[in-house]
């Protein structure tokens, strides 16, 4: 694999010449440096490498040093150090500025060490997969994605870009030594040494953007000032932040492919998202009267893959829920109609409805679960019970009885082959051995739990949604699942209605002993808002998807670690807000350390609206999702059983 290409290094929007740009290729150990050469007086140059490593390999340039022309003084910098990640394949010209070393960074957060990239394969083709929806490679533009009209004028992301692209651009043109001292200090990794170059210091923003988000705008205010009479500042990238933003951190919203009303999210071995859709876009669709949805997969890069409105569906599958897990090869998705959808990877079908055992049996499959030995269990929450699949054999298909279910929801296997189930209408979780499920378990938790996830070490983390100190909803029997739906709704909507200064719900660990180091559960100040799923990425750190606070949050977990000392299991780190996220119910974590969240609802009166103001009758399911680049330790995917790290 020959590549040969021409490209110009720019800061400010003007050459810099005589800077060092080298071209390398990163993989799981040390990256190889393909070629070097030095750019002109105009910034630009050419670079040919013959032999380079295989289609696989990512690419990406680094410019180094040099003399910017926006700068008068003139002379070298040696503190310049810019990134533009190629990917697999090189376009014949290229731009390395500001914007691409805020892209790159962002897209590679988890890989760079000084100016090295390396990492699991997978996650290093994600993250490259990436830059081009926040910059062009080629012009050193904005990309396509983040000029949509989501994420362009619903959100802060094309604002943080511009922004963090400004300050490296002061960091070299319009600051002293003083100034730079200051930037490189609030841009300090948690946990390591000052940044010597504007490459180190924006991978330091990346990893932990919750940082010092105050600092960093005083610093751009300094460089930048504000005009009295509210004129536009002289900074090189508009539009910019014109206020103390949350943090610095970059998301963009994805939409397409049937996604409205997200349930469930799972990644699979290639990094596409896929997701369940309660509802069918663009219906009137409320609790009561679902009109159903399918199921959605985008590429890793948030491309849609999946057929436009119904998404992929089948098997008698009408309308998706929580049910949703991934083998190697399959996927499984659960639905309302009280079907099981069986696909591959490619969202054909594998047989036919008929074909499963319990075909017509089952109440309400909810939560799908995937054993290290290839077991796969599913919950019937209307008739209190578990489905089991022998080995994932669909005509193995039987029903197992556990006691102590109540509307058992998500689901979940260790890696001793323990189920765990939480109980939606209750305040409890159940855990059995898959091979006597008599012996069963009851541990205590808040109200209405639903999502659960294990950590490496086996520790299972539960999001209930409401406390203990609050009555639960009356539920009488015989209800169907949409009016159970309906009436739990509506109760959590007064509640959070009536309660507005104080959490609501808890995340709970339950260690693999069964002991629980915190019984009340990790409220994080006030951060938990009817908290829907909790899941864990490869530091054992726990991402939460708060409904009711149309928030996700970041905890620490069993064993924290990189945070500041004093740092406690079941402390809120940060919560992360965005435009385009509205009330989610789950997350999932790529290879590349990026964090997924979806949409279930829109607006919350729609969908519990009996009789819905017709203007607005189709905004009662979320639309889309978004993902936050960088902010995570990479998973391995699927997950099956404990999560992993790559």
């Amino acid at each position: 694999m020959a590549v040969s290409l021409k490209g110009q290094v720019l800061g400010a929007g003007a050459p810099i010449a005589n800077s060092t740009v080298t071209l390398w290729a990163a993989g799981e150990g040390a990256p190889t440096q393909l070629t070097q050469t030095q750019t002109g007086d105009d910034g630009r140059f050419e670079l040919r490498a013959d032999g380079a490593p295989g289609n696989d390999a990512v690419l990406y340039l680094v410019a180094t040093g040099g003399q910017p022309a926006a700068n008068k003084a003139g002379g070298d910098n040696p503190a310049i150090a810019l990134m533009t990640v190629l990917g697999t394949t090189v376009p014949k010209t290229v731009t390395v500025n500001e914007l691409t070393t805020v892209a790159s960074a962002f897209t590679a957060a988890r890989f760079i060490n000084g100016e090295a990239i390396s990492g699991n394969p997978l996650g290093l083709r994600i993250a490259a997969g990436n830059v081009p929806n926040l910059v062009d490679p080629e012009t050193g533009g904005w990309g396509k994605v983040i000029l949509d009209p989501i994420n362009s004028t619903q959100t802060t992301s094309l604002a943080t870009l511009n922004t963090l692209g400004s300050l490296i651009a002061a960091s070299f043109t319009v600051a002293n030594d003083d100034w730079r001292a200051r930037f490189f200090k609030a841009a300090t990794p948690l946990g390591g040494v000052a940044p010597k170059n504007t490459l180190e210091a924006m991978a330091g923003i990346a990893r932990a953007p919750w940082a010092q988000p105050k600092a960093l705008f005083a610093l751009y205010d300094e460089a930048y000032p504000q005009p009295k009479d509210g004129a536009r500042r002289k900074a090189p990238f508009v539009p910019y932040l014109a206020f103390v933003p949350e943090d610095f951190a970059l998301s963009l919203a994805f939409a397409g492919g049937g996604i409205y009303g997200s349930g469930s999210l799972a990644i699979d071995a290639n990094g596409n998202l896929w997701g369940t859709q309660n509802w069918l876009p663009g219906s009137q669709a409320t609790n009561l009267l679902s009109i159903g949805g399918g199921v959605s997969k985008l590429a890793p890069n948030g491309t849609v893959l999946s057929p436009a409105i119904t998404g992929f569906t089948g098997m008698g599958g009408d309308g998706f829920d929580w049910g949703l897990a991934i083998t190697q090869d399959h996927v499984w998705a659960s639905s309302f109609t009280g079907a099981i959808l069986l696909m591959d990877l490619n969202g054909k079908p594998i047989g036919k409805e008929g074909d499963f055992a319990l075909a017509g049996k089952i109440g309400t499959p909810q939560g799908i679960a995937i054993a290290p030995n290839g077991d796969v269990w599913v919950a019937d929450a209307l008739k209190n019970s578990m489905i089991y699949f022998p080995g994932g054999r669909v005509q193995d298909e039987r029903r197992v009885e556990v006691k102590g279910l109540v509307g058992p929801f998500a689901v979940a296997v260790d890696n001793q082959n323990r189920v765990f189930v939480s109980n939606a209408r209750g305040n409890t979780v159940v855990r059995f051995a898959a091979d006597d499920p008599s012996k069963a378990e009851i541990f205590k938790v808040g109200f209405g739990p639903r999502g659960i996830s294990l950590d490496s070490k086996g520790n299972l983390w539960v999001a209930s949604q409401v406390s203990n100190d609050f009555p639960p909803p009356a539920l009488p029997a015989g209800l169907s699942q949409f009016e159970i739906f309906q009436l739990g709704g509506e109760y959590l909507w007064k509640l959070l209605n009536e309660n507005p200064n104080r959490p609501m719900g808890f995340i709970s660990m339950i260690r693999p002993d069964g002991t629980q180091p915190a019984p009340e559960g990790f409220v994080g100040g006030q951060a938990m808002r009817a908290p829907w799923s909790a899941r864990v990425d490869g530091n054992d750190d726990v991402w939460i998807a708060n409904f009711g606070g149309r928030s996700l949050a970041l905890m620490a977990g069993a064993d924290p670690k990189g945070y500041p000392s004093g740092t406690k299991t079941g402390d809120v780190i940060h919560q992360f807000h965005s435009g385009s996220l509205q009330y989610p119910l789950d997350v999932a974590i790529d290879p590349a350390g990026n964090v997924w969240i979806n949409n279930n609802w829109n607006d919350y009166e729609m969908a519990i609206a009996r009789n819905p103001p017709r203007r607005t009758s189709t905004w009662g399911g979320g639309s889309g999702c978004t993902v936050w680049y960088g902010v995570a330790a990479p998973v391995k995917t699927p997950l099956i059983g404990q999560v992993r790290a790559p």
